[in-house]
Formats: structure tokens, C-alpha cells, sequence
């Protein structure tokens, strides 16, 4: 028998699980309605339950503090068809109320499963769900049907759950590292030029001596190969005007991979950094040959 009582908690969060259910039960309905689909007129929310620190007595309620963390409503929603669990198509409208509604200051944080997908998981021993079944706090049901209770596996069984366990987690963490590498190599500095909001457009060099208060910007330098190798170029010639404009660029990244020279302790392998500029037949550099 799972607990139900949430006297544990102060009343101010209860009444905003009271709203999280209602927002709940009233987006899913709505999203019902956009279909004509069997499934969809069968439709049914079985049970949410909270499980995670507020269920365990263990949250973090310190929004002004220092720290400034606030421990989120963990629910688990279950549902009759699993087609029902497409965040998408029946829940976004949901989480969207959910971050808007002032009157909910707790955040919420909600996963959605079917009733069959839940009870497999407790019968394969799964830890998280197994957790979830011995200390979540069922805040609403629509009937009285019990979820599984957990079973020791055979050996064969929990081999073959673990061997589909680490199949999964590894493609996840090969995505990442995937990821990493991108950013890391190829894409680093597009990253962090944008992060200091100077991707619409080249930058100015106040705001690289805003966004870099701790380099010296050095004056930009131009090495070039053609004719007007050496000489000054024409104030009002277009050829200057894409020269500053392509220098202001390189500015930033120059400044950027120099950042992140001085953070690793050595060179910075990039090999994009000394880029030449189109249309001058020169490269841009950073003040030093």
C-alpha cells in the first residue's frame, strides 16, 4: 500500500500541488479533445504520484539565500495507453501553465509513463521506479488498482536488464561526448562568441574590453600579399570597409582563443584561428607576428 498523506508538508505546498493537479487534469483533457482517435476518447490520467524530496521529507525551500535553491515537485503521471505519453501532442501545454502560473512558486518537474510500462519496469527490479513504488506519495487515482509489486529477478534476467541498461546509457554518453568534442574542436568559439552576445553581428572593441575585462585587446595588424601590402588603404573604399569588418571579427576570436589559452595553461589547438580575410588577400592578427 502506497502513502497518500502529505501532513509532512506545509500547507502552502500543498495548495500549490492541488493546482499542479488541476492544471494537469485540465490540459490533458483539452488535448484530448483535438482528436478523434479510440485511444484518445479512452483516454485516462490513472494516477499521479510525487515522489523524490518532497516525498521523502528531505526538500530545499531556500529561494533567497545565498545558495538560492529550491527543491523541485517530482510527479510521475501514468496513463492507460502509451500513446498518451507524448510529451508534444498532450503535455507541453501543461508544463507551459506550469512555469507561468505565479501562483506556483515550487518548481515542477513531471515524467509520464503507462500503467503497463510502469509495472514492467517494477517487475524487471529497476531501481528508479522501484524507489518511486516504496516511497512516492500517490496524490491522485482513478481506480484502486495497485501498481506491481517488485520481484527478485532470475540471474538470466537481471543480465539481460543490465546488458539493455548500459546499451542505452552508453549511445546517451556518446552522444555527449559527440557534443563535447564539437564544441571543443570545431565549434568552441562560435559558442562562446555567442554567449557573450556578439553573434548577430562583428563586435565592437568596447564590448570586447567590456565581455574580456581581464586581456589587454591588443591593435589589429595586416600582413598582406597583394599590392597594397605595406601601404595604407583608402578611408572611404569598400575594400577598407570589409577589412574592418573582417578584423573586428577576428578581434573577437583572437581574444577569445587567447582566453582560453591563458585558462589551459598552453596553446590552444584551433584550426580556424588565423583565418584569412575574403576579398584582401591579407591575414589578420592579434598585435603579434
Amino acid at each position: 500500500m502506497m502513502k497518500s498523506s502529505l501532513d509532512h508538508m506545509p500547507p502552502r505546498n500543498q495548495r500549490e500541488l492541488a493546482q499542479v493537479l488541476e492544471i494537469l487534469h485540465e490540459e490533458f483533457e483539452d488535448a484530448l479533445k483535438e482528436g478523434a482517435a479510440g485511444f484518445k476518447k479512452r483516454g485516462r490520467i490513472l494516477k499521479i504520484i510525487l515522489f523524490g524530496s518532497y516525498a521523502k521529507g528531505g526538500w530545499v525551500d531556500e529561494p533567497f539565500t545565498m545558495k538560492g535553491y529550491r527543491s523541485d515537485f517530482d510527479l510521475l503521471v501514468i496513463v492507460n495507453d502509451r500513446r498518451l505519453c507524448e510529451f508534444a501532442d498532450y503535455w507541453y501545454k501543461a508544463a507551459d501553465r506550469l512555469i507561468r502560473d505565479k501562483s506556483i512558486e515550487t518548481p515542477v518537474s513531471f515524467i509520464v509513463h503507462s500503467r503497463r510500462e510502469v509495472n514492467t519496469y517494477l517487475k524487471e527490479g529497476q531501481y528508479f521506479f522501484s524507489d518511486i513504488r516504496k516511497e512516492g506519495i500517490v496524490l491522485y487515482e482513478l481506480d484502486d488498482e495497485p501498481l506491481a509489486e517488485l520481484q527478485p529477478l532470475a540471474p538470466a534476467d537481471r543480465l539481460r536488464v543490465a546488458k539493455d541498461h548500459f546499451e542505452h546509457r552508453f549511445n546517451t554518453a556518446s552522444k555527449y561526448l559527440k557534443g563535447s568534442r564539437f564544441y571543443l574542436v570545431g565549434g568552441l568559439r562560435y559558442a562562446l562568441i555567442g554567449r557573450a552576445g556578439l553573434f548577430l553581428r562583428p563586435p565592437h572593441a568596447h564590448e570586447l574590453r567590456s565581455a574580456f575585462p581581464q586581456h589587454q585587446v591588443p591593435a589589429l595588424a595586416c600582413r598582406g600579399t597583394g599590392p597594397a601590402a605595406g601601404r595604407g588603404v583608402p578611408a572611404r573604399s569598400a575594400p577598407r570597409a570589409r577589412l574592418v569588418q573582417h578584423a573586428q571579427r577576428s578581434l573577437c576570436e583572437g581574444a577569445v582563443l587567447e582566453a582560453l589559452r591563458d585558462q589551459r595553461g598552453g596553446p590552444l589547438v584551433a584550426g580556424r584561428a588565423g583565418r584569412h580575410i575574403a576579398g584582401t588577400r591579407g591575414t589578420c592578427l592579434q598585435g603579434t607576428p
